[in-house]
């Protein structure tokens, strides 16, 4: 249930979308608020004059360490993270720092769905408040996939299920945050250029199941060993899901394929088809497997098989998520600007039903490109490498698959990209990098992606 807050005073880091909801909200139940962010952009400026004027204090271009210090607690935006310089001052030091999510979910008094994964968040997310809503279930998707949980919290009236997206920088910093029911996606290296190591990475990922109880609802991925094990004790219902392997016995819950159907058993002896794989708009096999996971949680909170199997047909990709965005010349254009890691690149080669030019670069987060090799292999017929992290791509791939380098704007590699490829072949943005060496953010990238596409410019 939502509560005062008054006679705390929040402070609040990063002014984008989470930093300016977590700020409003804040202020809503009572709060004082002081919020900054390092940046002094017009939308950070606009977003520090919102505050201001609902009552709060706000800045740009820095933050005012002694007011932090003066702080209860801190609460970081998603973008933020857990290493930042800032966190380390000493002036702030015995202040408790919590995400985003955190804050809201003590003033949410509805049910939380939360998904954390490296891979597939955002298209589970997004399918199971498609499948929710089909049923005429009240859900709302907030979290790291572009509403802030903070809003939900702010809705009046709140929906009857909050459908939360959550990254590791997120989790890191939970203290009560619980989930009714959670789903684990799948795990593999990821944001090696902010953590020491892989296992820190994971680490953050396992706190999904630190709050729980006998009553947690676990949705887990069978074919993933580490994401399977990560749970370890932890109390709660597990139900799996399984693409590749049928369940491991006539007592497991969860869901699998079965001859191409999509079967789901959330309670013992009850088995239930909610749909066919052939009927899926999402591309790649590994779509089954997030359909799979969000058919489960939509069974637990309430839709029926029948209703999930008709939401199913009519879900499209989520917009930067192996989304088609044009065919000209017999060329597809496909918009995976989301893959901000090489596992997810993998899973997006391996989904190519075309020969494949693939734009692979961006701002280098630490992971060997080599890694790509056995999948390039019969899929891509060539790599064009681009952005800051070209130069590492090219000597990861020279001499082992057909790479070039594009150095220049991203419409040059847009260029070459269309006199690459031929009709028949697809052209997939899946950089395996995140974006900043040349775009805000991964969605502006594959905004840009998709207008040159369209636009037909070189």
């Amino acid at each position: 249930m939502s509560r005062s807050l008054a006679g705390e005073t929040i402070g609040i880091l990063g002014l984008a979308r989470s930093g300016l909801a977590a700020a409003r909200l804040a202020l809503a139940r009572g709060a004082k608020v002081y919020a900054s962010d390092a940046g002094d952009s017009e939308s950070a400026r606009a977003a520090a004059e919102q505050v201001r004027a609902l009552g709060g204090d706000a800045q740009t271009g820095g933050h005012d360490l002694q007011k932090l210090g003066a702080c209860t607690r801190i609460v970081l935006s998603p973008g933020i993270p857990p290493t930042a310089k800032v966190l380390r001052e000493d002036a702030i030091r015995g202040v408790p720092v919590v995400p985003e999510i955190e804050l809201a979910f003590g003033q949410l008094e509805c049910p939380v769905i939360g998904i954390t994964g490296t891979n597939g968040k955002t298209t589970v997310t997004s399918l199971i408040e498609h499948l929710l809503q089909s049923a005429g279930i009240d859900a709302m998707a907030g979290g790291n996939i572009g509403t802030a949980l903070s809003e939900l919290a702010l809705r009046e009236p709140q929906p009857a299920w909050a459908v939360a997206e959550v990254s590791s920088f997120q989790l890191s910093g939970i203290r009560a945050f619980s989930p009714v029911i959670g789903i684990l996606t799948n795990l593999a290296p990821d944001h090696l250029d902010w953590y020491d190591d892989v296992e820190d990475y994971y680490a953050d990922k396992a706190r999904l199941f630190v709050n729980a109880g006998p009553e947690s609802r676990w949705i887990l991925n069978a074919e993933d060993e580490r994401a399977r094990g990560l749970i370890g004790g932890a109390p709660g219902t597990r139900y799996y899901f399984r693409v590749e392997t049928p369940p491991e016995s006539e007592d497991e819950l969860g869901g699998w394929l079965s001859t191409g159907v999509l079967l789901v058993r959330t309670e013992p002896g009850v088995t239930e088809a909610v749909g066919a794989a052939a009927d899926l708009q999402i591309l790649g096999p590994h779509n089954v497997a997030n359909a799979l996971a969000a058919s489960i949680a939509a069974r637990l909170a309430g839709a029926t098989a029948v209703q999930i199997s008709d939401a199913l047909r009519t879900f499209s990709a989520p917009a930067h998520r192996l989304e088609p965005v044009g065919e000209a010349d017999g060329v597809l254009w496909i918009n995976d600007s989301k893959a901000t890691n090489i596992a997810s690149t993998r899973v997006a080669i391996r989904g190519m039903a075309r020969p494949t030019v693939l734009l692979l670069g961006g701002k280098h987060k630490g992971e060997p490109y080599t890694e790509l090799l056995p999948d390039l292999e019969g899929r891509v017929k060539t790599v064009i490498a681009y952005g800051e992290a070209a130069p590492l791509i090219e000597a990861d791939l020279q001499g082992k698959a057909p790479v070039e380098r594009v150095d220049g704007p991203f419409e040059a590699v847009i260029a070459r990209a269309r006199q690459v490829a031929a009709s028949g072949d697809a052209v997939l943005l899946s950089p395996a990098c995140s974006s900043f060496d040349m775009f805000r953010n991964y969605e502006e990238r594959g905004r840009r992606f998709s207008e040159l596409a369209r636009e037909g410019q070189a």
